[in-house]
Parts: C-alpha cells; sequence; structure tokens
C-alpha cells in the first residue's frame, strides 16, 4: 500500500511554529499564469496540520491492520507520518518545549538512520546484538522516546475532548504524568509543571491548529485511533524481544 506525503498550506505553520519543525514539509506551487492559479485554488484541498497528521497514521494504521502485526514497517516510511506530529508540539508552547525538541530529534535520527537499516525491526535488532538497546543515542531508545511522544499527543488530545475546560493544564498535566513523566528526570519534570500555567487556552489551541469546535473534535478523533495500533505495534516490538517498556 502506498503511503501519502503531505503539505501544508495553512497559517497555522506560522503561528505555531515561528522557526519550522524539522520534519515540516512544504511544496508551494507556482502557478503557470493568473487563470492558472485561480483554476488551481478553486481545485485544492488544504490540509490543516491536524488533519494531515491523521491522514498520515490513518495510513499507517490501516497497514498495519492489513499486514498484521508482525509486519516489518518501513522505517522512511513511519518517520515521514512522525515528522508531521513535531508541530503540534509547537502549538503548546513553552511548557512542552523540552518534549518537543526531544522528539524532534529522535525524529530526525530515525529519518537518517533509515537509508541504512530500512525497518524499525531491523534497529532493534542491531542494537540487541551490539547490547546497545538503552545506550543513550541508540536508535531503539530513539524510537522508545518518539513512542512516548506520540502517545503524549494522543493522551492530550483524549483528555482535551473529554472536558469542557477553558485552561488545558489539567489535561495536559495528566497525560503527560501518565505517558512521559516516568521517564524523565526530576528538572525536566519541573520545568514541564512550571511551563503549564503557559499552556493557551482551549480557543486559542483551536486556532493555532488551524480549526473550528467541530472540526478539531472530528480531526482529534480520528488520530486518537489511528495512533493507538501503530502504538501497539512499536511496543510489540520490544515485548516480543523480551525489551520491558519501564524505561
Amino acid at each position: 500500500m502506498a503511503l501519502k506525503f503531505y503539505s501544508l498550506f495553512s497559517r497555522t505553520e506560522r503561528s505555531c511554529s515561528e522557526e519550522k519543525s524539522e520534519g515540516s514539509l512544504t511544496n508551494p506551487r507556482v502557478p503557470m499564469d493568473e487563470d492558472d492559479d485561480v483554476f488551481e485554488d478553486s481545485n485544492s484541498t488544504e490540509l490543516t496540520p491536524l488533519s494531515a497528521v491523521a491522514d498520515a497514521f490513518e495510513d499507517l494504521s490501516a497497514l498495519l491492520k492489513a499486514k498484521g502485526f508482525d509486519f516489518d514497517l518501513d522505517l522512511k516510511t513511519f518517520c515521514g507520518a512522525c515528522s508531521l506530529v513535531s508541530i503540534l508540539f509547537g502549538c503548546l508552547g513553552i511548557a512542552f518545549k523540552f518534549a518537543e525538541l526531544e522528539y524532534i530529534s529522535k525524529v530526525r535520527d530515525l529519518t537518517g538512520a533509515s537509508e541504512s537499516y530500512g525497518t524499525l525491526n531491523n534497529i532493534i535488532d542491531f542494537d540487541i546484538q551490539n547490547d546497545s538497546v538503552k545506550t543513550p543515542g541508540s536508535l531503539t531508545r530513539n524510537l522508545r522516546r518518539v513512542r512516548q511522544g506520540l502517545d503524549l499527543i494522543r493522551a492530550i488530545f483524549q483528555n482535551f475532548l473529554s472536558t469542557d475546560d477553558y485552561y488545558l493544564k489539567e489535561a495536559a498535566s495528566t497525560a503527560y504524568a501518565k505517558t512521559c513523566a516516568p521517564y524523565h528526570t526530576w528538572a525536566v519534570r519541573t520545568a514541564v509543571y512550571a511551563g503549564m500555567y503557559a499552556l493557551p487556552t482551549r480557543d486559542q489551541l483551536i486556532l493555532k491548529l488551524n480549526e473550528t469546535d467541530e472540526s478539531v473534535e472530528r480531526e482529534m478523533i480520528r488520530y486518537i485511533n489511528a495512533s493507538l495500533p501503530v502504538i501497539e505495534y512499536i511496543d510489540k516490538l520490544y515485548t516480543s524481544r523480551n525489551i520491558s517498556l519501564d524505561w
């Protein structure tokens, strides 16, 4: 199954991430003439960052469901979808700046390794052979951190939809405590919780994502549902090799 790659043409790219995340992709179109420009614009469908992420993970999820959890997922394809998620961290502000930077760095390292290793299975097998699974900077450790980043966004979205709270502190802090805090140092946890007060409000986040009240719920649900099989697939790569998930 051929997976799609997406270009983001929305104002959210500018408002959420002035510095532009490493994983964001752009593909500006140069019109042949004025008439052609009008024709193209009237027939193009713009993807918001959130809808692009949802599309990419629905493709990954569909592939895994069709091929089964024993399928050897292509590393470059996986990284292509994960790179789109970085802009969502940017929309959350300073509270998750560390998580954003760590996530971008790990996805970049995995992307760079994709030509040499090919698949997710291969990077784990390589680190097992070299006794470097949990070594800082190893690709297996990087994959674990990317998985935690995907789960953090999923949990934040789930909490966001389960309440009508105007402020996101409770939704975000609960999600962080469950998905990432157990694996971060005291200094990182302290900085994250201190930054929770700078989170955007509910309305501000919807605006930054370039969504409406209706569309944000639809797209968040799509990501929540599509990301779960991907997260479960990654977890199985570890547990099937007797590698614990408590790190």
